[in-house]
């Protein structure tokens, strides 16, 4: 679940810090630690990872590739968080690009599909599953690109707030400074039903613009945290949609998990070319009282999505090469 602490006026931290300055409480990553069906399957290409209100942890894999368009595989695998073996998987047949994954209070896993199907009957769609796999709600068009309250451009995550109210963040696209014009770039707000609420954000780099939206968390007093990826930082929002603060100092955020006062923000696309001298892939970790960056652990090969197990170890969900789960174990 992504909720947490107490957020309070903070001061933002130089953009120039540097990573290697920062301790890190973990050990080396360990790469393709846990296997989707058995030791020899293959794991597809990762970008969520989860944790249940039990403890448990879940994680996508897109079915053994990077689409799991016309395969029967479980989409979403619940792992056992010591040997890293399958223990069930979810959403086969459902999904075609899955991409963000949420798990509620109730156990019910959330999916967001970013893609489309070739015979265009499936995908760009957000759908909740019960623990058992029972598709219990469904948002969006399958298979059709919009930008109205029906529709999604390309959803990439997806969170519930505690009176079940939904957000998802829409405008998942190519990791680039130039964004085509028609597509739109928002946080959408439903009910539990699934009814609209409301939507805020557009394409651009000011204040309350994204580029990229690609993650989200919410702590304990319901703040939004929204990664806005390309723009090299993460917004804060209350949930209808005020602005509230940005934050440049816990890198380019692809993913978030936040527990008590601690955010952990997963970079996996910092680069020289993006940020000259400064910010490294890895996971940032600070307080979320103070704003501020207090640990960094360095991956060259980073992912898109980050979790704390029970068991004190972080585990990252990578969606390039190598593909599959990265434990950290902790100090």
């Amino acid at each position: 679940m992504k909720f947490s602490f107490v957020l309070a006026v903070v001061v933002s931290l130089p953009v120039t810090a540097l990573a290697q300055d920062i301790p890190s409480p973990y050990g080396k990553p360990e790469n393709q630690w846990a296997s989707p069906e058995g030791v020899d399957a293959k794991w597809g290409s990762t970008a969520g990872i989860e944790r249940g209100p039990r403890g448990e942890i879940w994680a996508i894999d897109r079915c053994g590739a990077n689409s799991c368009d016309g395969s029967d595989r479980g989409a979403v695998i619940q792992l056992d968080m010591n040997t890293g073996k399958a223990i069930k998987s979810l959403g086969a047949g459902l999904f075609v690009f899955p991409h963000g994954l949420h798990v509620d209070r109730s156990g019910n896993v959330w999916v967001t599909d970013g893609g489309v199907s070739k015979d265009g009957t499936k995908g760009l769609q957000v759908i909740k599953l019960s623990p058992d796999g029972k598709v219990l709600l469904r948002l969006g068009t399958a298979g059709q690109r919009g930008n109205d309250e029906s529709h999604f451009q390309s959803p990439s995550d997806v969170i519930t707030a505690h009176n079940g109210d939904i957000f998802v963040t829409d405008g998942h696209a190519p990791i680039a400074n130039i964004v085509p014009p028609d597509l739109n770039m928002r946080v959408m707000k439903f009910d539990r039903s699934g009814k609209f609420i409301k939507q805020w954000g557009k394409a651009g780099a000011g204040r309350g613009d994204f580029n990229n939206p690609h993650a989200l968390a919410l702590d304990a007093r319901g703040r939004l945290y929204v990664a806005d990826r390309v723009n090299n930082r993460t917004m804060i929002f209350d949930q209808d949609g005020k602005f509230i603060d940005e934050w440049m100092q816990f890198g380019r955020p692809s993913g978030f998990y936040i527990t008590g006062d601690r955010l952990y923000a997963i970079d996996a696309d910092s680069s020289e070319a993006n940020h000259p001298g400064g910010w490294k892939k890895g996971v940032w970790i600070g307080s979320i009282r103070e704003g501020k960056a207090e640990a960094f652990v360095p991956d060259d090969t980073a992912g898109e999505g980050v979790v704390v197990a029970p068991n004190g170890h972080m585990y990252g969900a990578v969606n390039v090469v190598p593909r599959g789960i990265t434990r950290y174990q902790k100090k």
